[in-house]
Order: C-alpha cells, then structure tokens, then sequence
C-alpha cells in the first residue's frame, strides 16, 4: 500500500462556503492546502478520533473529528474511493472509517447533541444537520427559546443568520434547560466580548488600511482597534499571516496582517490591516499578567516586562498570541540596496516585495500573491517611456496583477544600452555636453532592476511568458507547504553564495566580451571626424575660392572612409546569414571537451538534477580540477585545433575552384551580352544615316554662319567648354592629374 493518497478538487467546508483545494493523507497526518487563501490546514494522526463517511450534495463526505473537539469536512469524494480510503485509515491511522448517512426526512422535532465543537441535531440515530459552534457569533436566551447567530462568510452565495430552538421545559434538580444549553453553546462559541482587561495597549498606532489612528488593545482570543470613528474586532482565528517590510527609505516599517474573512465597514472589506512604524521609536512594555501566567502561557516567548522599537514589540506580541511566523523580505535586492520595488499598480505608487514564496505589494490596495498559484509572469514594454517597463503576473484562476512604471536603470548613472553595442557606440561618438545620458558609465548587471527582478524570477523557476516552461524549471519547493513557512536564513546564506558565483562568471564573461567588442572599435577615428565636421570657420570658408575647393576635397574623402568601415560588416552579416551546413565545424575548447565527456557522470552521481545546476557543478569541478588533468585536455583541444585547420585548408581550396568557374561563366555571359548589344547599335547607326541624307540643304542652312558672327560665338563657346572641362577634372581627378590638366591647357 502506498504512503500516501492525494486528491485534487476537493473542497473544505467553512462557514457555509465550500473551498477547492487539495487533499494529501499520509502517515504523519491528514493536510489540505486552500487554493484561493494557500492556507494549511494540518492535522496530526495522533489528534485523530474519529472518521465519518457519508454521502452529500458534491458526492461523498469525509468527516474527521479531533481528540481535542475539532471538526474537518471535505467533500468531493467517489464512490469507488471508500476502499482506498478505508483501507489506509485501517493501516496506518488504526480507525475504522464508518458510513453514516443524514437523515433526509424534513422533520423538526428531534434531540440536540453537544460532542466537543459540535452541535448535532438527531432524529433517531441519524443525524440531521451539525453546527460548528465556532460559527457562532451571539447566543440569546428568551423562554423556553434559544437564539444562535452566526458570524458571516462572504464568500457564501447564501448566508444563515441565525437559528432558533425550541426547548420544552423540565424540573430536572432545579436546572433550567435553556440556560443550560446556552452555556453549552457559549461554552465553544467564538463570541467576542471585551470582558476583563486587555493583556497590553498601544496607544496611537498609524493605520494605512483602514486610514487612522487606533488604539489597539490586545485581548487573549482577538485584537481590538479602537478609533475615532470605528471600532473593529478581529479574532486571532482570523489572522491568516503576519509581514515584517522595511521601508525603502530604511526609516520606518510596515507591519501587515493578512485576514480571513476581511473585517467590514459598510460595503468595503479591509483582507489586509496595515500599521506603519518609525524606526526610531522606542516603547516599553508591561504586560497585564503576573509572571507566573506569562510564562506558563508564551513558555518564553514573551516576559511580563518588555523594552525596545515599537514595531518590533507589536510584531513580537502579535507572533506570540496568533502563534505564526513573521515573513520577512528574502534575498531580492534592488538598485538601491532596497529590499522592494518602486512601481504602481493601478491608479497608486506603492512598493512591490518580493520573498521567498510570494509577492506582496503595499500599500493602496495590498496584494499578496503566492508563488503557487502563478501561471506565468511577463516583462512588458512600458506604455508612456523606454525608461521604464511593466512586470505582469497572472494566476491560474485568470486574474492578471499589472505593476508598471519600474525604472529599467539608475536615472543619470547607467547606460540603457551593453559596453561594446553599435548604440552605445552612437551614444559615445555623437555625445552633446549636458545631456542626461552619461553612456561611458557602462551598466552594471547588479545595478539593473529590469536584470535583479528577472534574475530573482528565473531563480525561483516561474514560468516566464514567450520563453516556456523549460526542463528543470518545476518548482523546488513542497506543494503542501504554507507560504509563510520557510527556513529563511539557511536559503539565504545559499541564494549568496549562488549570486558570487554568477557575478564572478559575468565578470569574466564581460572581460572577454569587452577585449572582442572593442577591437572592432576605434574612437579616435570617430572623434577625427567629427572635429573635421565642426573645425571648419564660415569666414575662411566664404572670403577665398581656395577654402571651397578644400571643403569640397574634404566631403568625398570622408565619405570613402564610411564605405571603408561598413563595407566589412555586410559581408561578416552576409556570410553569417548564408552558413554553408558542409563547412568543418569549429573545435571546442578543453572544457567542452571535458564537460562532454563527464556529463554523464555528474547526472549519475547527483540524481534528479537541472541542467542550471549542473553547469554550475561542472564549473566548480574544473575549477577544482588540477593542473596535470586539465593539459590532458588542453592536448585534445590543441590536436583537434589542428584537425580543424587541415580541414578547413583542404574545404576552402573546394571553395575557390568553385568560385572560378562560377567567375567564367559569368564572364562569357557578359560578352555575348556586348556582342548582342552591338549589332543593334549597328542597325540604329544605319537607318539615322539613311535619313540625314535625305535632307542635306536643311543641315546647311542650319551650319551657315557669317565670319563675324562665327568668331565672336566659338570664342565664348570654346570658354565655357574650357571651364566646364576644367570643373570637371577638379571633381574626378586626383591633385597630379588636375596640375597635369592645367599645365597643358
């Protein structure tokens, strides 16, 4: 028999709303995870007392109920699944599982029973409905009459308000049946009444949500706030999780509480109550208890007299009375040093965190998103500038979270573009002082928040739009796990020593990338050329003819200089684009060699692992590797050097063969290409001869001129032919054939 069984859509009853999660039963206990709220709700095998199966309005039921009064129900079960079901209680939690069936004939009249939390009206031996008296948020007595109002979900599409039984009367020693059973119900209802006094008092606390100064006033089972205006109660059964978030001024804190069900005013619901603190002020405490009761009741986590920041004693008091973690920011750093995300969301400025199982985001409205319930993020272009971008995440169930307006880079420090880009290399030759751009700062990786926030997602293996999911990317950490429980110091020491390692290859990579770019780059030849542009003066360029003629041999040089320098380029991108497959490849290096050879074998001695932490483990092993081991090596990377020049030797002499043919037969193309054009020249230069002689007195009449008239109009003719031929060989001849020219004129 297996470990353990798992189910998928099973739903939790609560408070009248069935809840959708998954259910896993395993020899330590029975743990349903809610897929809406991630909540966890854990129940030991010890704690177990008694497992009911039944059959109700979504199928089949199973029923739990705890030593200690609790009950569990989940509904969503086969038929067909009883079996297994009974047979792993058998086995591993000693129960037997028994069928039950609810009374369905509609009648009122029947006997109360009262089982730890649970209210069971039976009829017979059947039971007809059961309340949770946790549900219960008020219990009123008239005669012979017991009214039970319920605390409300909104979640519910319908709600039950209130109950009311009838009780007939009995003299049974002197005890009122009705007062005795609203002390049954009041005995485990969750009825809030501020009897007694308050444990400790934080006068003046700064609320965001909701807006205002409260008093708090902690109760043993619910917290107090007490405004101007409001007053609010809030179980401690209610509070889901507990954040911890540094401002990113570093001056002040946010202490969040996360809730379920959202306390109420009016129509709004506040599912987030959020306090901010000031760094810098102190408190000291004194708890309203002997210190007898304090330790007996926090076993030390809290004394009866406390001192130090204010936040730090609300957060130390709450964690104590609600018993869970405080989350705090994980690893993520920003540009700044911060710990979170300036960004909107929205219509709001607010602050976006990332931690280790989730992002939260404060403060109007609060959003808290867990990693488990994210199908996808994406990196969008941002709407209004390039300066920015937007990050969007979407669940599973559909909603889409849009955080814009987050700055790609530190304003006036960094450059948008990689040392080494033909952009950057545009910013540097054609830089204007004064400009906002300053892009001989080349950007740091670590300085990026485009690259910090990618580098955190890809490390937490969410699945990125466009990219896919790729192999090794499923998620590492337990499904079942609540999102506020992480082992967060270990992670972080490990998340460090993993971000030194990429930064030392970047930096290496970067080294090499650099010495390749920048060969290719000359800026003295870029800055010659723009000195050129703008050295030139208007008068010397307007008072002589000889400033022109020099402007003018100035423009064709620089021009030929362009072509030079592009020239190379179209055929690198040419021969890229047309790669011949029958080329020899390229030989790889000692460590690909390597690598090759023991990949393998790494996979066999780390079962299980990603291919981003092999290459990592690959890289720690040559690392590591010795001297001797590694020119072995080195020798099969040199001999395979050589085999790839042989190669390429007897491949590019291939080439050239090929190319002279290609070369003649072009070459004979062209010539009966001329051989065809001449004979029609031939044709034309016939037929005008044809017609010039039919009209011979017509031509003289058109080349008569008198002697007068001959001479004075060849005289100015012949200067202006002289002229146009001298223009014309300033512009196409070099300086030697332009003396020659005139010397002979």
């Amino acid at each position: 028999m297996a470990d353990t069984l798992e189910f998928n859509e099973i739903y939790q009853e609560v408070k009248g709303s069935m809840n959708d999660g998954r259910l896993r039963l395993s020899r330590q206990g029975v743990i349903f995870k809610n897929s809406k709220t991630g909540k966890v709700d854990n129940i030991q095998a010890s704690e177990l007392a008694e497992g009911v199966w039944r059959r109700v309005a979504l199928g089949h039921g199973l029923k739990l109920l705890t030593k200690n009064g609790h009950v569990y129900k989940y509904d969503g079960f086969r038929e067909s699944e009883f079996d297994k079901l009974s047979d792993f209680f058998k086995a591993h939690y000693r129960l037997e599982l028994a069928e039950k069936d609810l009374c369905v004939k509609g009648w009122n009249w029947g006997t109360v029973r009262f089982g730890g939390d649970l209210l069971s009206f039976d009829i017979g031996e059947q039971p007809v409905f059961e309340i949770p008296l946790s549900n219960v948020s008020q219990c009123t007595t008239g005669k012979n009459e017991v009214t039970l109002e319920f605390h409300q979900n909104d979640d519910a599409e319908v709600s039950l308000m209130e109950v009311r039984f009838y009780v007939p009367p009995t003299q049974e020693d002197g005890v009122d049946p009705v007062e005795a059973f609203a002390q049954n119900v009041l005995s485990k209802a969750d009825v809030i009444q501020a009897t007694g006094d308050a444990i400790c008092i934080f006068r003046e606390l700064q609320c965001l949500t909701p807006r205002g100064r409260y008093d708090i006033r902690i109760y043993p089972t619910f917290l107090h706030l007490h405004g101007k205006t409001f007053d609010y109660k809030i179980p401690y059964t209610t509070v889901l999780r507990l954040f911890l978030l540094p401002h990113k001024d570093q001056r002040q804190m946010f202490f969040v509480i996360s809730l379920d069900p959202p306390i109420k005013q009016g129509q709004t619901r506040y599912h987030f109550l959020i306090l901010l603190f000031s760094k810098d002020e102190d408190i000291s405490l004194t708890l309203n208890m002997n210190e007898e009761e304090v330790e007996k009741r926090f076993e030390g986590r809290l004394t009866k007299n406390m001192s130090g920041s204010l936040y730090e004693m609300v957060s130390r008091v709450m964690k104590a009375l609600v018993n869970r973690k405080i989350t705090v920011p994980g690893n993520f750093q920003g540009h700044s040093g911060a710990q979170c995300i300036t960004c909107s969301y929205k219509a709001s400025s607010g602050l976006l965190y990332p931690l280790e199982r989730g992002f939260i985001y404060v403060h109007k409205p609060p959003v808290h998103i867990r990693f488990d319930e994210i199908s996808f993020v994406n990196f969008a272009r941002g709407t209004t500038t390039t300066r920015s971008f937007d990050f969007e995440i979407e669940t599973k169930q559909g909603t889409q979270y849009t955080f814009s307006s987050i700055e790609r880079w530190a304003r006036g420090k960094l450059s948008p573009w990689p040392l080494g880009c033909s952009l950057h290399r545009e910013a540097v030759a054609l830089r204007v002082p004064g400009s906002p751009l300053v892009p001989d700062c080349p950007p740091s990786p670590a300085g990026e928040e485009y690259g910090k926030l990618f580098d955190f997602v890809n490390a937490k293996k969410l699945n990125i739009k466009n990219r896919g999911l790729k192999e090794g990317m499923k998620q590492s950490y337990d499904e079942y796990a609540d999102s506020d429980e992480d082992q967060h110091d270990a992670y972080l020491e490990r998340m460090k020593e993993e971000g030194k390692i990429r930064e030392e290859n970047a930096n290496d990579s970067s080294d090499g990338s650099g010495e390749e770019t920048d060969e290719s780059f000359n800026p003295g030849e870029e800055d010659d050329d723009v000195a050129e542009e703008f050295d030139s003066n208007a008068s010397a360029s307007s008072s002589s003819g000889d400033g022109d003629s020099d402007r003018d041999e100035k423009k064709p040089a620089k021009k030929a200089k362009i072509v030079k320098d592009r020239k190379p380029r179209k055929k690198q991108l040419e021969s890229k684009k047309g790669k011949d497959p029958n080329a020899p490849k390229r030989p790889m290096s000692a460590y690909m060699l390597w690598l090759n050879a023991s990949r393998e074998k790494i996979k066999s001695d780390h079962p299980g692992i990603s291919i981003t932490d092999l290459s990592k483990k690959a890289g720690e092993l040559w690392k590591a590797m010795s001297k001797e081991k590694k020119e072995e090596w080195d020798r099969k990377a040199e001999d395979a050097r050589r085999d790839y020049e042989k190669a390429m030797k007897e491949y590019s002499c291939g080439q050239q063969s090929e190319s002279s043919k290609a070369e003649r037969s072009k070459k004979k193309k062209k010539k009966q290409e001329k051989q065809t054009k001449g004979k029609v020249e031939k044709k034309g230069a016939a037929s005008k001869s044809l017609s010039s002689t039919k009209s011979p007195a017509k031509n003289m009449s058109e080349s008569f001129k008198s002697k007068e008239f001959v001479s004075s109009d060849e005289s100015s003719s012949g200067e202006s032919k002289k002229e146009d031929s001298e223009e014309e060989g300033v512009a196409s001849l070099p300086p030697s054939s332009e003396e020659s020219a005139s010397g002979s004129d």
